[in-house]
């Protein structure tokens, strides 16, 4: 089966929790946008904020990895508003040193957000299905390096 490639919608507090306890959760603990992904699939973390419901915007993609196994599995039962909870997640290898990357320079580049003045609203869903292009364009700027080789906003580029 050919590898696919995601982007999950998780405010950033959120996603330093999953990356530190190396799974994936996305729509609120659902179980259907993990179940269409599989073993060696990309998963990149896209943050409209840092916390939920009301932090900053931050608009950066903050994690970045690749789902370990074919197992949706449900966590433990956790306290939430006032009733118990159990999501579900799956396992994931992060890049661990991977940077927090703002989407804003690389709009105009990616399939997801260049052919679509209303990108965001697809995000809506939670999740969504990237192709390799992106995939691979978001792994390359978010890999540590020197702030001079990263792509710039249009306005600062040379």
């Amino acid at each position: 089966m050919a590898i696919r490639y995601w982007l999950g919608v998780v405010q950033r507090d959120h996603v330093r929790i999953a990356v530190r306890g190396g799974f994936a959760q996305i729509n609120h603990g659902h179980r259907a946008g993990l179940e269409r992904m599989r073993e060696s699939d990309g998963l990149v973390y896209y943050s409209p904020r840092v916390s939920t419901p009301d932090g900053e915007p931050l608009r950066a993609f903050t994690g970045i990895g690749r789902i370990s196994d074919d197992t949706v599995y449900q966590a433990d039962k956790q306290a939430m508003s006032g009733s118990e909870w159990a999501p579900w997640r799956r396992r994931v290898d992060y890049v661990l040193d991977a940077e927090e990357t703002p989407i804003r320079p690389l709009r105009s580049l990616l399939d997801f957000t260049s052919l679509n003045p209303d990108w965001g609203y697809q995000l809506r869903r939670g999740v969504i299905e990237l192709t390799r292009h992106d995939f691979e364009l978001i792994r390359n700027e978010m890999r540590p390096r020197d702030p001079d080789d990263r792509l710039r906003f249009p306005e600062e580029r040379r």
